[in-house]
């Protein structure tokens, strides 16, 4: 059983968001990791970087894929993170803490009412 934690909202796509007063972080769940095997790459946006709603705005590449990742919400990229350019296993690791992806600015805090909540999530995977 993945774990899911209550302080996230879902994608369909498996990546997670965690609001913090309008700073939304980013990355992908902890069934999506498991699915993927160990990731061996993560490209990122660059900070500035302005996303929408639904685009991919990065890769994570695994020993058996290359997918795809989808922001959850709109808005623009106040940090990417580093780590994942030397240690892109932290993504296995720790998906919902070390391995985030991306930290942004909130174009629409509206979106969120939007995705799947935990425990909607979980019935999705299970």
């Amino acid at each position: 059983m993945s774990d899911v934690p209550d302080d996230c909202l879902f994608m369909e796509s498996h990546e997670w968001v965690r609001d913090e007063d309008g700073t939304a972080t980013v990355g992908i769940s902890d069934f999506a990791q498991d699915e993927l095997g160990d990731v061996v790459f993560v490209e990122l946006p660059d900070v500035g970087a302005d996303l929408d709603r639904g685009a991919d705005f990065g890769v994570v590449e695994s020993i058996k894929a290359v997918s795809d990742v989808y922001a959850p919400v709109s808005g623009s990229v106040t940090a990417v993170n580093e780590a994942l350019l030397e240690q892109p296993e932290l993504v296995n690791e720790d998906p919902y803490g070390e391995g985030w992806l991306v930290e942004l600015e909130l174009a629409d805090a509206g979106e969120l009412d939007e995705l799947l909540s935990p425990a909607a999530y979980r019935e999705q995977i299970e």
